[in-house]
């Protein structure tokens, strides 16, 4: 389908062609008698460049979709050929997309749905993009957010970046630019999630709202407790030594010969264990304590 806004992929053969593309991937003739009367008709100033149509990636780009991530991404756009070209490419690159089609309804999605990186159009009708990243922040809404606009000036892109956004894309562009683009956010949040969560069977500490949940029932711990728990997870399924305990959680560098261990183990110890079936913290005789699934 015809897309608003591209400019050709230099792996695509129709690169600086300006005639209608012949039917390519089972494309029916009638979508490139549209785009032909698409790019012929009068420029809208207020509306962006149609182009030729570009066929869904393949080839090279095709080869590549068994190594990227799978990612579940929002698109909040209001041009449907734009939104369809996109939604189709970036599902037939291995991803699975929601879309929107006004800012009221991205902003519903984005901020009661789990995305990896939400499109989001600057030009959309009832709720501006700019306007929609700033209430998902507001919202403590993390999720990346890749702003696509024809308001291409410096200014403009550093309004989007300074809302809120963590990149900018702008219009015409080619899809593998923005599939890449993509694709980066989606790694580096894989690698913030991953520094700053922990998990050990069902138990799950998140280090950034300083939080604990079991099985999703909140843990209630005490700084001292929590401080323990994370040394623990942090060294799942191996043996922490008193020594160890006693330098990371309490900063003593010698043992003060008293059960302080002890009593905060047997409190951490009811508070995530109590209730469950199978119990996470054990004690390992004259070395220390494990935290682990199996007993």
């Amino acid at each position: 389908m015809t897309v608003s806004g591209f400019k050709p992929d230099p792996m695509d053969s129709l690169a600086g062609r300006g005639d209608a593309a012949p039917a390519r991937n089972g494309a029916p003739e009638s979508e490139n008698r549209l785009s032909e009367n698409r790019a012929s008709a009068p420029a809208d100033p207020t509306a962006p460049a149609v182009t030729p149509p570009y066929p869904t990636p393949s080839g090279a780009l095709a080869r590549l979709i068994d190594s990227q991530l799978v990612m579940r991404i929002l698109l909040v756009e209001d041009d449907q050929a734009a939104a369809a070209y996109i939604s189709k490419a970036l599902s037939e690159s291995g991803h699975v997309v929601d879309h929107a089609a006004t800012g009221r309804d991205g902003l519903y999605l984005a901020t009661s749905g789990d995305y990896d990186a939400v499109v989001l159009d600057r030009m959309l009708p009832g709720l501006d993009g700019l306007s929609v990243l700033q209430a998902m922040r507001a919202a403590d809404v993390e999720t990346p957010v890749l702003i696509l606009s024809a308001l291409d000036k410096v200014d403009d892109r550093v309004k989007g970046l300074k809302a809120g956004g963590d990149d900018y894309l702008t219009k015409p562009f080619a899809f593998s630019e923005l599939l890449a683009r993509l694709e980066a956010l989606g790694r580096r949040r894989k690698a913030s999630t991953a520094e700053t969560l922990l998990k050990v069977a069902d138990l799950e500490m998140d280090l950034l709202k300083r939080s604990v949940k079991r099985a999703g029932r909140e843990i209630d711990l005490q700084p001292r407790e929590f401080k323990l728990l994370e040394c623990l997870m942090r060294h799942a399924d191996q043996v922490v030594t008193r020594t160890m305990l006693l330098e990371n959680v309490w900063d003593y560098h010698f043992d003060p010969q008293t059960n302080v261990i002890d009593v905060h183990v047997s409190r951490l110890r009811q508070k995530i264990d109590k209730g469950f079936d199978r119990p996470l913290l054990h004690t390992v005789r004259g070395a220390g304590y494990s935290l682990r699934a199996a007993s």
